[in-house]
């Protein structure tokens, strides 16, 4: 860090452009940027003044063909404890796996998010960046239908439930949790589930785009609509025609771009920027938001109308600390998925690295979960993850990383309450229905299955279905 307080990054890109803008990115939060153009320049740097007051080191990765890796061995040689990021283009499972296991703490993926490199920045000299809380590993999401959506908890079924009928209709949706419970992959199986499977579904993170560009992202522009607008563009409602378009972070959207996106959900009509005439667009919107938009609407920053165009379906998710018995199936369903990324492969894990897992207060939620598999599933040199590959988390939870929240009244199993918070007993239909959602959701949907276990019959099992109104694609 710098006497002045700034803290000091070194960027190592050799053009000119993406260094101003890394740069401005940057200063943003009182970094002040020095740059390399090469591996021997920057090599040279961490000799000088500026190079040992260095707080944090980011690569573009600028060619194909370029020893990142070695760079970065290299630096993290001459300094073991400093954060190194890459940034490239190339967004390969087999890239990111080459630079963790040279030393790098992050993986960042261009065109570059502001908020994101932000997010990196603090995270990698803050306390609890210590390479296990980054969300490297959501770069490498494959989608999910809700037969592999993995979780019994009462409230997760009943969220997917809700998600699963809703996939059938064109009603808008919108989707609230805390950041890192899978709001995106919940979108995708609602696309995934719905008659518009075979369209695109057009992913726009409202709080990466630079205010004065929502409306020509989101709705398009002509050519010379605006300084700058040097050719054609045809906006995300465009591109998603016939498709889903999911809108994430929509409580960042700027107010006057909500005014335009309240006209089209009401019109079902577009008028791109600059433009003479209006145009008509089939989508279903999907907006998510870490934010309570109630709170947002009181404080002026949300518009009440468009909320409640929004919000025709509202799918909670809890946070992964209030499903902890979801822990360990979850870790095994990641680490199988982790394992068919190049360069990787399957790994075990043991019941004392479970028990670690389980007992952690998760406040990342499933994306450090996620992170947390794929770092140690990297770096795991032997058959099974045992807990000495999660030191980080080992660390944390003995600083007090458990939930303080107080455990459920009575459990008959992880997942199934059998008494209210009053102390009465649940009705018999309620404890049946959750004992089916689990069964349905731990034998992942194989019907036979379910019903073999519970000792009833397939017509018995449908009957119960319907009878307690449980959707068998989201149970």
């Amino acid at each position: 860090m710098t006497r002045n307080g700034q803290r000091l990054l070194m960027l190592i890109d050799d053009e000119p452009a993406q260094r101003r803008l890394v740069a401005a990115i940057a200063a943003r939060r009182q970094w002040r940027t020095v740059h390399a153009g090469d591996a021997e320049t920057a090599l040279a740097t961490l000799g000088t003044n500026d190079g040992m007051a260095l707080d944090a080191i980011v690569i573009d990765h600028w060619a194909p063909d370029s020893d990142a890796a070695a760079l970065i061995g290299e630096l993290r040689c001459n300094r073991p404890r400093l954060p190194i990021l890459m940034l490239t283009a190339n967004s390969s499972v087999a890239a990111a796996v080459s630079a963790m296991r040279a030393g790098a703490t992050d993986f960042l993926v261009k065109p570059l998010a502001p908020e994101r490199l932000l997010a990196a920045l603090e995270a990698a000299v803050g306390e609890e960046g210590k390479g296990e809380l980054r969300p490297l590993s959501e770069k490498m999401s494959q989608p999910l239908g809700f037969d592999e959506v993995v979780g019994s908890a009462p409230k997760f079924r009943a969220a997917l439930a809700i998600a699963a009928k809703a996939a059938r209709a064109r009603v808008p949706v919108l989707i609230e949790g805390e950041s890192g419970v899978g709001k995106e992959v919940l979108a995708e199986a609602i696309h995934a589930a719905s008659p518009r499977h075979a369209k695109p579904m057009v992913r726009v993170n409202c709080g990466a785009i630079p205010a004065n560009l929502v409306e020509s992202e989101l709705f398009g522009h002509e050519k010379g609509a605006f300084t700058g607008a040097f050719e054609r563009k045809v906006g995300r409602f465009r591109e998603a025609d016939g498709g889903t378009l999911f809108l994430d972070e929509v409580d960042e959207m700027p107010l006057d771009a909500q005014v335009k996106l309240l006209r089209v959900l009401q019109s079902g009509e577009i008028h791109p920027l600059g433009a003479r005439h209006f145009h008509g667009v089939d989508v279903r919107v999907i907006a998510a938001t870490n934010k309570r938009l109630t709170d947002e609407i009181e404080a002026g920053r949300f518009r009440e109308d468009l909320y409640y165009r929004l919000n025709v379906v509202q799918v909670a998710v809890p946070p992964l600390r209030d499903r902890t018995g979801d822990v360990a199936p979850l870790a095994r369903h990641l680490l199988a998925r982790i394992a068919r990324q190049p360069g990787l492969r399957p790994l075990g894990i043991t019941e004392e690295a479970l028990s670690l897992l389980g007992g952690y207060d998760w406040p990342g939620n499933v994306r450090q979960l996620h992170n947390a598999l794929f770092r140690a599933s990297v770096l795991c040199e032997g058959d099974a993850l045992t807990r000495s590959d999660f030191p980080q988390i080992a660390e944390l939870a003995s600083r007090g990383g458990k939930s303080t929240a107080p455990p459920p009244p009575s459990t008959g199993h992880a997942g199934v309450t059998l008494f209210h918070a009053d102390g009465n007993l649940r009705a018999l239909a309620d404890i049946e229905a959750d004992v089916i959602r689990l069964a349905i959701g731990h034998y992942r949907g194989r019907m036979t299955e379910v019903a073999r276990r519970l000792g009833i019959g397939r017509s018995t099992l449908y009957r119960k279905l319907s009878e307690l109104g449980i959707d068998q694609h989201a149970a």
